[in-house]
């Protein structure tokens, strides 16, 4: 029985533990090949102490670089997120590459290439198409020809606008853009010189429009809606203040 427990307890000092054993971790072509695995993984290991193996993709892991799912950080024209089975370790390897020192450590490194990768992800912001049910060639024909002499409408006038007035696209980036173009003729300087036929009033005859006037039809207004509906907004950066 000595004998026995002697063995056993010999058994428990030289055999690693199954909890020991390091952490597969399955890396793309792309990525095995970039060094960028071989360079971030031990660095983990050296501030953790856990060891984490590097497979081929398609090998058995319980760790996946992919390309699908939250990201963590972009590279090689791809997006990388991890996938993993939950385990207290793989969730400490995932929430280190999301921490700072990870993060800083994802962008320190170079490839021999010169590819880098960045941990800075900014989403796409996907803007909905708005569609009001017009001919939207149409309202590009009509927003340049009616509109363009004030503002910029896209680039094939983007030099004749008039530099204190909004382009189609900056407009098209307010929140509000339908109800600003749908009320236009209500906005100043616009109903000095605009006619909406069975929609404005006609001018005073003793104020007369200062300007050429602008005659439109609600057909003509719909079309360029439906054109400024599918125009792709000007980056604006942080949230406009308007009043």
């Amino acid at each position: 029985m000595r004998v026995f427990l002697a063995i056993v307890l010999s058994l428990m000092i030289h055999t690693p533990a199954l909890a020991e054993q390091p952490l597969r971790l399955a890396v793309p072509e792309a990525l095995a090949q970039s060094g960028f695995a071989q360079f971030v993984v031990p660095r983990f290991g050296l501030k953790t102490g856990l060891r984490i193996e590097r497979v081929g993709e398609n090998e058995d892991a319980q760790m996946r670089f992919v390309t699908e799912g939250p990201v963590l950080f972009e590279g090689l024209g791809a997006q990388w997120s991890l996938t993993h089975d939950a385990s207290p370790k793989a969730e400490r390897f995932a929430a280190w590459l999301r921490s700072d020192i990870g993060k800083r450590t994802i962008e320190s490194y170079v490839a021999p290439d010169g590819a880098t990768f960045s941990s800075t992800v900014e989403k796409a912001v996907v803007v909905p198409v708005v569609r009001y049910g017009g001919d939207a060639d149409e309202g590009e024909k009509l927003s340049l020809q009616m509109c363009g002499r004030c503002h910029v409408i896209n680039a094939k006038n983007r030099m004749n606008g008039m530099g204190s007035t909004p382009s189609f696209a900056v407009l098209r980036g307010f929140k509000d853009w339908g109800e600003r173009f749908e009320t236009f003729h209500l906005r100043n300087p616009h109903p000095s010189f605009t006619q909406i036929a069975d929609v404005t009033d006609p001018f005073d005859p003793s104020l007369p429009s200062p300007i050429v006037p602008m005659e439109m039809t609600q057909a003509d207004l719909t079309a360029i809606l439906t054109y400024v509906g599918e125009m792709t907004p000007a980056d604006l950066g942080a949230p406009l203040q308007t009043q």
